[in-house]
C-alpha cells in the first residue's frame, strides 16, 4: 500500500519541553518526506530550546539539557526547515492539536514566514480515535502487528505514524487513499488558528471557540467587549492566535486568505 499523493507529504513529530503551545519549545524534530513517486527522505534534528528541559519532559522523551547543549538553535534551523517543508502536505499523530500549532509558534517567534494556508493536514490520531479509540503504541500494534520500540523518540513515533496511516487505509474501506479526504476526515473542527481558539462556523465566519464568548462571531465580540482584545494579547495565547485576532480587528483577515 502506497499513499495516493498529488503533492509531497511530510510526516513529523516533535519532542518538546512541555505541552504549552505558547510557552514550550522544540528539543527534537523528525520528518519523513514522501514524494508522489514513492521516494522517501528523512531528517531528525536535536534542537537547543534555549531553556531548561523540565524533568517530567525528560522522563517522557529521554532528552536532557546536556543532550541539546551543543545542538542547533531553532532560529538557525528555521529557514532550512521551511525550505524542506515547502509545498508539502503535513501529517502527524495528534499533530493538529499540538505539533502543528507549536511548530507554527516557533516559526513566528524567529520571524520566518512559513505559510501553511494551502496545505492539507492529516491527523492520524483523529482517524484512529474515530475508528478504534487507542494510543499510538496500541495503534502500531493493532494496525501493523508490531511492538513500538523507542516510543516517545521523535524518529520512532514519526515512522510509526506513517506506517499506521498506510495500514488504516488498507484496513477500512470507507477511508479513501486521497489526501483531501484524509485531511477532512481527520479534522475535528475547522479552525482559523492552529490551536483552535478561533474556528469557522457553518457560514465560514470566524467565531470564538472557547470561554464565555464561545460560538460568538469574533467581530461582534471585539465590538461589544472592549477589554477582550487586550486580555488576549497580554495572556499566554499562541502568537498565531494573536496574529489572526489582530487581522480580524484591523479588517485585514479576509485579504490574507
Amino acid at each position: 500500500m502506497e499513499l495516493n499523493l498529488k503533492n509531497p507529504i511530510i510526516f513529523f513529530d516533535l519532542e518538546t519541553t512541555g505541552v504549552n503551545v505558547a510557552k514550550d519549545r522544540i528539543v527534537e524534530i523528525s520528518l519523513i518526506k514522501i514524494l508522489p513517486n514513492g521516494k522517501e527522505d528523512q531528517i531528525t534534528k536535536r534542537i537547543n530550546p534555549e531553556m531548561p528541559i523540565p524533568a517530567e519532559a525528560t522522563e517522557i522523551h529521554g532528552i536532557t539539557d546536556a543532550d541539546v547543549a551543543d545542538a542547533i538553535l531553532f532560529k538557525d534551523f528555521a529557514k532550512i526547515l521551511a525550505k524542506y517543508m515547502e509545498g508539502c502536505d503535513i501529517a502527524g499523530y495528534n499533530s493538529n492539536r499540538f505539533d502543528v500549532p507549536l511548530l507554527a509558534e516557533e516559526f513566528l517567534r524567529v520571524g520566518v514566514d512559513f505559510d501553511m494556508k494551502k496545505r492539507k493536514f492529516i491527523d492520524v490520531q483523529v482517524i484512529f480515535h474515530k475508528m478504534e479509540q487507542r494510543t499510538l503504541i496500541a495503534a502500531y500494534k493493532f494496525f501493523c502487528n508490531k511492538e513500538l520500540e523507542n516510543a516517545h523518540s521523535a524518529q520512532a513515533d514519526t515512522l510509526a505514524t506513517y506506517e499506521v496511516l498506510k495500514a488504516q487505509i488498507e484496513k477500512y474501506d470507507e477511508i479513501e487513499n486521497d489526501i483531501d479526504f484524509l485531511s477532512n476526515f481527520s479534522m475535528q473542527s475547522k479552525n482559523v488558528d492552529f490551536a483552535g481558539y478561533i474556528a469557522y462556523n457553518k457560514d465560514e465566519q470566524a467565531t470564538i471557540n472557547f470561554g464565555k464568548h464561545k460560538g460568538k462571531l469574533v467581530e461582534d465580540v471585539l465590538k461589544t467587549d472592549s477589554g477582550y482584545y487586550g486580555w488576549i494579547m497580554k495572556s499566554d495565547f499562541p502568537l498565531y492566535t494573536k496574529k489572526i485576532l489582530t487581522a480580524i480587528k484591523l479588517g485585514t483577515f479576509n485579504k490574507e486568505e
